[in-house]
């Protein structure tokens, strides 16, 4: 008797356990969607007043062509170092705000591509990207294997595009840049699934609502910048240049 009471216990503790689990997982998600859904709009309302019958207007030409577009490009990257250096000593809600101005920012950046690429193939990509990384992240939500050893591993291969892609720069290598959009392709995909995982590790069932929250919202930001990074590089692919 006192057996059959034990293991009820366990399985009523293991019950709570997954529904906490499910509700954190679901929280992060809903947040990078949201955060996805304030960047698109940004980029589709930066791009609707910069540009006027195929000509920049003047808030176009102060977002792309004055030098306010290297604050635009660089203050999403001062952003994202805030919010990750200062999260545990922020509140929840100070925290979600900076990540919706973080979302919107990247908005701003991203608003050009709608000058490079056609409307119709943005869209396209973004739900290709979209269906590529539901996949992905069920799958390292999902996969008993232990992908830290993959993780460390693309950590490694983004260090050495981001090198690559910064020395492209001077070379403006087609031959190269189509190599940098495979790899970044295939390292996104890989951290995408490796950072599902490691945000579902991270739940503990006794954190505080406080720090629940936080990872929460880390967690949220490292799926956002994987789905991203992810449709940018696909784009390259897919997208179909004006």
């Amino acid at each position: 008797m006192a057996d059959l009471r034990n293991y009820q216990s366990r399985a009523q503790t293991g019950e709570m356990i997954d529904q906490g689990l499910r509700a954190y997982m679901i929280k992060v998600y809903n947040l990078m969607a949201l955060g996805l859904a304030i960047t698109g709009l940004a980029a589709y309302f930066a791009f609707t007043f910069a540009v006027s019958d195929g000509q920049l207007t003047a808030f176009g030409a102060a977002l792309y062509t004055s030098p306010l577009k290297w604050v635009v490009i660089f203050a999403p990257l001062a952003m994202v170092f805030f919010l990750s250096f200062r999260i545990n000593s922020m509140s929840v809600s100070a925290a979600q705000t900076t990540f919706w101005v973080y979302a919107a920012l990247v908005g701003l950046s991203l608003s050009s591509v709608f000058m490079i690429y056609t409307g119709q193939s943005v869209v396209q990509t973004f739900f290709v990207t979209a269906a590529s990384f539901g996949a992905l992240s069920l799958y390292g939500y999902t996969t008993k294997r232990d992908l830290s050893a993959m993780g460390s591993f693309l950590m490694m291969g983004l260090f050495g595009l981001i090198i690559a892609s910064v020395v492209n720069i001077f070379l403006a290598s087609s031959a190269v840049q189509f190599a940098i959009s495979v790899i970044g392709v295939l390292i996104f995909s890989g951290l995408t699934a490796y950072d599902t995982q490691r945000i579902k590790d991270m739940y503990y069932e006794a954190d505080s609502a406080t720090v629940a929250g936080r990872k929460a919202i880390m967690g949220a930001l490292t799926l956002y910048l994987d789905f991203i990074n992810l449709f940018m590089f696909l784009l390259q692919f897919m997208g179909d240049r004006k």
